[in-house]
Formats: C-alpha cells, structure tokens, sequence
C-alpha cells in the first residue's frame, strides 16, 4: 500500500506539498465565505470560482507543452513562487479593508495562471521521483495526500475565520508554498527519474492533442473527466449554497460538509492504493457510485446526512480520479506526459470555468439541492460514455480484455 513511500525523494516531496495543499484548501473555503460576504449571490461566487479556473481550460493544453521542454523541478519553484505572492496580495488586501470584488476576481486570474502551469509540472513530476514501475502507487499516495489536506485545511480555516479572521487564511496559504520549495530544494538529484526535455518545433501542441485522441485508454477517461469535471466536481459551489441557502447554517458549516469530502477521499485513496487496479473499466464503475453518493447529498434531509453522505462522495471521487489519472499516465509515452497530463488538468480543472456559472445560476434558481443532481446526471452520462467503447472493444478482440 505504501511501497512509494520507500523512495526519499518522494516522502520530502509528499511532506512539503501536503503541508502547502492544507493552506490552498484554506484559501479555497476563505475565498468562497468572502464572496459570499461581498454579493450574498450564488451566481456570482460561480463566476468568481470560474475566474480562477478559466486559465486552466485555456491555458493548460499550452502549458503542458511547457512542461515537455523544461525541467519540471524548475518549472515547479517558479510556479510555487507566484502562487504565494498571488495569496499575499489578496491576504493583504483582506486585512487593509480595501478588497472589493473585481479585486478577489482579478487574482484568481493570476492564481489560475501559475496552476495552470503547476498542475501538469506536478502530476508529471510524481513519475521522475519514483520511475515508471512505481507510478500507479505514487499517483494514489499523492492524491491521498491531497484529500489528507481537504479534510485538515477546511477546519484550520473554519478555526481561523472564527477567531482572526478570513485575511489570515490567505496569509497562511502564501507561507504553506514554502515547504513545497525547501522540499524541492532538498531533493537528491542525483536520485530522480528524468524525462528527456522535448526540443522546440512546428506542430507540437497538435502533436500532443493526436497523440492523446489516437489511444482509447486517454481519450476515454479523458472525456468521462470533462462532464464530470463539469458538472460534478464544483463542490466550492454548491456545498457552500447548500450549507447556507439549504440548511441555513453558518459559515463553519460548509468546513465541515468539506471536511467529510476530505474525509471519505482518506479513506478511497487508501483503498485505491491497496487495491492497485487502473483502467477504463474500473473508472466507469466508479463513476456510477460517484454519481450515486452525489445524489445522496442532494437528497439528504439534514446537515447530519448531509455530512455522512459527504463521505461517501469523496471516497468515490478520489478512486475515480487516482484511477484515472494513473490510467492516463501508464498509457502515455514520456515524450508527451506533460501535454497528457495537461489535458486531464483542463478536464478536471479547467471544467471548473465553464461548471461553475452554471451550478451557481442553476442553485440560485432552483436550489443547490438541483445543481447536485445534475452532478449525478453527469456521472451516469459519464458511465455511459466509459461503457460503450469497452463492451464495443471486447465484442472485436475478447482476449484483449
């Protein structure tokens, strides 16, 4: 289960990015309460949450290509840097009492800006730390890591805003990107796994776009991920309008519907890295029990279900998304890893940009408890499309399953 964690360079690794994901999931429920505080609107906290998000479904394809020509080491401390100075200008702003909104929307640009290079440099990297044989483990460790932070992040931030304030979350994200730098910093380089840089030429961003279309082991995931990334996983919406609109509780509850998500992920990842099965057909299985447990939290009728039906939906998301995105990486080469893995980031995270308007227009008409099901709508759909080429595949070649 934990046969990564046997490599140095991925403990310091894991170490310092899972200190720093707990202050970005600070920052992710403080920027939600402010919005909330400066509009009262759904829709305009979905279209702030696209505004950091856009950069990513624009940018990521191009970004990828990035992380194919330079040293994802390098390309990492740059973006960790400008992803703090983005969180020190927005703290600042909070605590000076000069924020207004276009403020908050203009920054999460920027953020949205570095991640977009960020997320493919990070995902790529976990294979250069552990080899090829490795990966499928490190994938789950690392995204189990993620979800550890989903569920301490919401509380420390739940604590903060109660006692001094939404300006300090922000601060305490800006300081939590320097443990990724020491660690990147104290890595062995003499230790990774290099992938060889892709040299500039004509063509090579549509090479990536061919090369990810022509193999049915990414396209697939990659498409299942796009409409669930669209319409599933925009829980900085709903949960939020869910916690205050649905249930009228107060700004600590939406931390801990947040919590439980983190919670269940735990718990799903360890699993995952347990089991250690990848592949289309266990993705679409996941999609139907992630579609499942979303509807269970748009249909439960107190906070207390609310919470445990929470759980159940992060377990389900993170084995569908560490299932999909080894799946993605094993079957990549590793002159195009970078652009593969920047796609399945604007799937899953750029999504977010065109998802969130929607959810937050759809919840302010109708009620979040509409906008969850649509999630669960989305995953079926998902299942289907997961579904069809792999019974089609098996029809032609049944010793190839």
């Amino acid at each position: 289960m934990f046969t990564a964690f046997s490599v140095p360079n991925f403990r310091r690794y894991v170490a310092g990015q899972s200190l720093s994901l707990i202050g970005t999931w600070v920052e992710t429920v403080a920027q939600a309460l402010l919005v909330l505080r400066l509009t009262h609107s759904g829709t305009l906290l979905g279209l702030t949450t696209a505004a950091r998000y856009a950069p990513l479904l624009l940018l990521s394809p191009y970004a990828g290509l990035l992380v194919d020509r330079f040293p994802k080491r390098r390309v990492l401390l740059a973006t960790q840097f400008g992803l703090g100075l983005v969180s020190v200008v927005l703290g600042t702003s909070v605590l000076t009492g000069s924020v207004r909104l276009w403020q908050v929307i203009v920054l999460a640009v920027l953020f949205g800006m570095f991640s977009a290079v960020d997320n493919p440099a990070r995902q790529a990297f976990v294979q250069e730390l552990v080899g090829h044989d490795l990966v499928r483990n490190a994938v789950t460790l690392n995204s189990t890591s993620v979800n550890v932070a989903r569920v301490i992040g919401p509380t420390i931030a739940a604590v903060l805003v109660s006692t001094v304030g939404i300006g300090w979350c922000f601060m305490a994200n800006a300081a939590s990107f320097g443990f990724v730098i020491a660690s990147l910093l104290s890595l062995d380089t003499r230790a990774l796994h290099p992938s060889a840089t892709v040299d500039r030429a004509r063509g090579q961003f549509r090479a990536g776009l061919r090369y990810a279309a022509s193999r049915t082991s990414i396209i697939r995931p990659l498409l299942m991920m796009a409409l669930i990334g669209t319409f599933a996983f925009e829980f900085e919406v709903s949960l939020p309008l869910l916690a205050e609109d649905t249930f009228r509780g107060s700004e600590t509850t939406y931390s801990w519907l947040l919590a439980a998500l983190g919670a269940g992920a735990v718990g799903g990842g360890l699993y995952t890295a347990y089991s250690g099965r990848t592949g289309v057909k266990r993705l679409t299985k996941t999609s139907v029990a992630f579609g499942i447990a979303v509807g269970l939290v748009a249909v439960a009728p107190t906070i207390a279900t609310a919470t445990a039906a929470c759980a159940l939906t992060g377990a389900a998301s993170i084995i569908f998304l560490t299932t999909g995105n080894a799946t993605i990486q094993i079957a990549s080469e590793p002159d195009y890893r970078g652009r593969v893995t920047a796609l399945w980031s604007t799937a899953l995270i750029g999504s977010t940009a065109i998802g969130s308007p929607i959810i937050g227009a759809l919840s302010d008409a109708a009620g979040a408890r509409y906008a969850l099901l649509l999630g669960t709508a989305a995953c079926l759909c998902a299942a289907v499309i997961g579904a069809r080429p792999v019974r089609a595949a098996a029809s032609q070649a049944p010793t190839a399953q």
